[in-house]
């Protein structure tokens, strides 16, 4: 189908007529208009980064301050040590047969740690007891012998009163009693050193049982079953000298080295505060114990005892520790509370500058 161009002319708009019928506005008017949008801009702007304060109420506390107060004078380190530790031995050399610990158990005083080979000891100390019931029976003889003796004499005696025996049958008689007499007494001596022996013995069995000496904690075990013990070095270090190490956890203490030039600020009973390196947060209250009367030159140092006000299972020997040494000030004639207000730290706000 053809275009028809004629009416295509007539659909036309020219420019002229696009502005025949809009209306002029002032030049003043515009910029008016722009002005408020960039106002309203700059209003949004500012509103939108300063917020309105949020107002809290915080209450102050009244503190009374007192006229005592304590402070660190001196810090020293320093370790955990227990003053009653024993590696546990043998008296006597021998074999390993039971060892009845582990490390970390408790033992009681006199509780059985380990056991040696005793088949050698017990059939010394059986020979001993039948050396022993020898010795006795024979005393028990000759003491009969001697009864006998003592009644012949006196029978003997009264015949030679009657002139009926003869003066050499009453000092043979006499001579019996005196013989039997003595032979009684070695016999006593005999009785006497057997049963010592016996002792002995027994004190050798004993020794094969190893003991704890005190009441404390197995810290660890140096022996097992099967093994020789000596309680000094032999074999060519494939003897054992001791069956275990055991610390006595109610005696654990501090021990710190002070330098000397500050010793003078340490004295005993001196309140401190001590803290883990294992529990860095853990204030531990402790007491000044001592100070050892020596110096170390090399370092020169001296060392300090601290006991612990109250032992915690926590407190393992041989840790790190360090330990604040505490000045006491005494308290003033006329001691006088002063009033303090104490307020939250987030209630006070400092103005920013600039």
């Amino acid at each position: 189908m053809p275009l028809d161009k004629d009416a295509l002319d007539k659909l036309k708009i020219e420019p002229a007529d696009r502005t025949a019928g809009a209306v002029a506005l002032p030049r003043w008017l515009g910029w008016i208009i722009v002005a408020l949008v960039a106002a309203a801009g700059i209003a949004w702007w500012w509103f939108g980064k300063t917020t309105l304060p949020v107002v809290r109420v915080a209450t102050a506390e009244a503190v009374a301050r007192g006229g005592n107060s304590s402070g660190a004078v001196l810090n020293a380190t320093g370790y955990v040590v227990a003053r009653r530790l024993a590696t546990v031995s043998s008296k006597v050399t021998g074999k390993i047969v039971e060892v009845l610990v582990e490390e970390g158990m408790a033992v009681e005083e006199d509780e059985v740690l380990a056991r040696l080979d005793d088949s050698t000891v017990r059939r010394q100390r059986e020979l001993a007891v039948s050396q022993r019931e020898v010795a006795r029976r024979s005393l028990q003889e000759v003491q009969v012998r001697l009864d006998e003796a003592r009644r012949t004499l006196r029978r003997n005696e009264g015949l030679r009163a009657d002139k009926l025996v003869s003066e050499a049958t009453l000092d043979a008689s006499a001579a019996e009693v005196d013989a039997l007499q003595a032979r009684l007494l070695a016999l006593q001596g005999e009785l006497e050193l057997t049963e010592r022996t016996l002792a002995l013995r027994q004190q050798d069995l004993d020794d094969l049982v190893i003991r704890a000496p005190f009441a404390g904690v197995v810290i660890s075990k140096n022996a097992e079953q099967g093994e020789m013990i000596s309680p000094v070095s032999a074999g060519g270090g494939f003897t054992r000298t001791a069956i275990a190490t055991i610390v006595d956890m109610d005696s654990r203490e501090i021990e710190v080295d002070v330098n000397e030039a500050y010793i003078n600020r340490v004295y005993p009973d001196q309140k401190a505060e001590a803290h883990l390196d294992a529990y860095p947060d853990w204030a531990i209250p402790a007491r000044v114990i001592s100070i050892v009367p020596t110096a170390d030159r090399q370092r020169a140092t001296v060392r300090v005892r601290l006991a612990f006000e109250e032992l915690d299972p926590r407190v393992l020997p041989d840790m790190g520790v360090k330990v604040g040494f505490l000045e006491e000030r005494p308290p003033s004639s006329e001691p006088t509370q002063t009033a303090v207000a104490r307020i939250p730290r987030s209630a006070v706000r400092v103005p920013r500058r600039g």
